[in-house]
């Protein structure tokens, strides 16, 4: 088989390409390009898991970042395991054909527990005392020891979050070096979320956003000048465009108003009670999976939910099967936002009652998406020396509530998860061999073939 390198560059759209390209724009010339038909819904988990199997969240049941686990009564967020993900992946595909096949699977998500030869993600631990102490998941467990003691602990309070940076993209690049140097596997899968940041902080019209599109093509550049001494195959694909949003849509607060959500208050916070509740969103970005226990109630929730203002369309059951959205783990309706609006997770109707939580950086507590994370609340006088108080507690073993982020998520200026409506502004794929690309768009449940294809072809 022929190496073969993926590099997921997330929110790589044709706009972005350009002078601040260099490197990528070699690779173009060497190669081509193509646009990349995205899936519904165009977030990370769900385009990943339809990439590596060649499905559509239908087959593979990955309908979204997080969904309502009907048989806990829970909704989850960013779960890892990759045995969430029915099908056939890549890599167990590559190997059928070829037995000494190998594969590393370096930060792409689903990457805990996988059939891949050797995986690495971020898995923070958490002691009993409350602290979250960056640290990583590989497999084999050795590599652990030795990507930490070579390139120091990931970085991810600079990952996600308020002061998330170049600093994780910089660290993968590093790892997907060091392992491709070292261990030689046959296909290299890179996910380097860089860019994601400010085009949701800004937006992608905003003209800082080239630092970031250069920043992330010098790292592209390096693992590209890397692998290509070896005479490996190199692909640069991203799993969706993001467009500028306005203002937010606060779909449960409606929801709320009906009188069908259910809260409980604890200590002063209310915290939604999905389980006792009529209906209810998990929203992600511009797709929102709304669930309702009495079937006899779809047609009244999609009448209240098509009416708010900023919704596009709402999905019933001859939707999903259109859009490839049929699975169990679908709400009975799915909400999808127009271009330039969004979809919040908030329920509460007055900030004072909202959760503890609503106000940290905790993608797994919360019952939705937030964006909002990527901000310092800009009502705080001296965040930072705020941020330091509290760090200090946690080192000093006080439990401590890093209550920093705002609750006006009119600050969002960039979202994702609906299609694009202009080609040049959706994700892309790049090939260094022409040859290998198709004609026309790349769906894409195609990128398993096509990967494939730079194995064998």
């Amino acid at each position: 088989m022929h190496p073969t390198v993926v590099i997921n560059v997330v929110g790589l759209t044709q706009d972005l390409l350009g002078e601040d390209t260099p490197h990528i724009n070699a690779l173009i010339e060497q190669g081509g390009i193509k646009p990349l038909a995205t899936i519904t819904p165009a977030v990370t988990c769900s385009v990943q898991a339809t990439m590596a199997t060649g499905s559509l969240p239908t087959d593979h049941g990955i309908v979204g970042n997080g969904w309502y686990f009907r048989d806990l009564s829970e909704i989850w967020f960013w779960r890892q395991s990759n045995r969430l993900v029915s099908g056939e992946k890549i890599w167990e595909a590559a190997r059928n054909i070829d037995p000494s096949f190998s594969c590393a699977n370096l930060f792409w998500w689903y990457n805990m527990y996988s059939s891949a030869d050797i995986s690495v993600t971020p898995r923070p631990i958490y002691p009993a005392d409350g602290r979250k102490i960056p640290d990583i998941y590989t497999q084999p467990d050795v590599l652990r020891d030795e990507l930490n003691a070579r390139l120091g602990p990931f970085p991810l309070f600079r990952f996600w979050g308020p002061f998330a940076d170049i600093s994780g993209s910089r660290l993968i690049t590093d790892s997907a070096i060091q392992i491709y140097k070292s261990r030689q596997p046959t296909l290299t899968m890179v996910y380097l979320p860089h860019l994601d940041y400010n085009l949701q902080r800004l937006g992608p019209d905003h003209p800082d956003l080239r630092r970031d599109v250069r920043a992330v093509d010098e790292l592209c550049g390096e693992i590209v000048d890397q692998v290509q001494r070896d005479g490996a195959r190199v692909i640069v694909l991203s799993e969706y465009g993001v467009t500028g949003v306005v203002e937010p849509v606060h779909i449960n607060r409606a929801l709320r108003e009906a009188g069908l959500i259910q809260v409980r208050n604890e200590l002063g916070h209310e915290l939604l009670d999905p389980g006792a509740s009529a209906a209810f969103a998990v929203s992600d970005h511009q797709v929102a999976h709304i669930y309702v226990r009495d079937p006899e109630r779809i047609g009244e929730v999609r009448a209240l939910v098509e009416g708010l203002p900023g919704v596009e369309m709402v999905l019933d059951g001859e939707g999903k099967r259109g859009m490839g959205l049929d699975h169990s783990r679908s709400g009975e309706l799915v909400a999808i936002s127009r271009p330039d609006r969004w979809f919040t997770y908030y329920y509460w109707l007055d900030d004072g009652l909202a959760p503890d939580f609503a106000s940290t950086v905790d993608i797994h507590r919360k019952p939705g998406f937030d964006p909002a994370e990527l901000f310092l609340n800009p009502k705080l006088s001296m965040p930072k020396l705020r941020i330091a108080r509290r760090i200090l507690n946690m080192k000093l073993g006080f439990r401590t509530l890093m209550d920093v982020i705002g609750l006006d998520a009119s600050v969002v200026k960039g979202s994702h998860g609906r299609v694009t409506d202009r080609p040049e502004a959706g994700p892309v794929f790049i090939s260094s061999d022409q040859a290998l690309l198709p004609e026309g768009p790349v769906p894409a449940a195609s990128v398993k073939s096509l990967v494939l294809n730079h194995l064998t072809g």
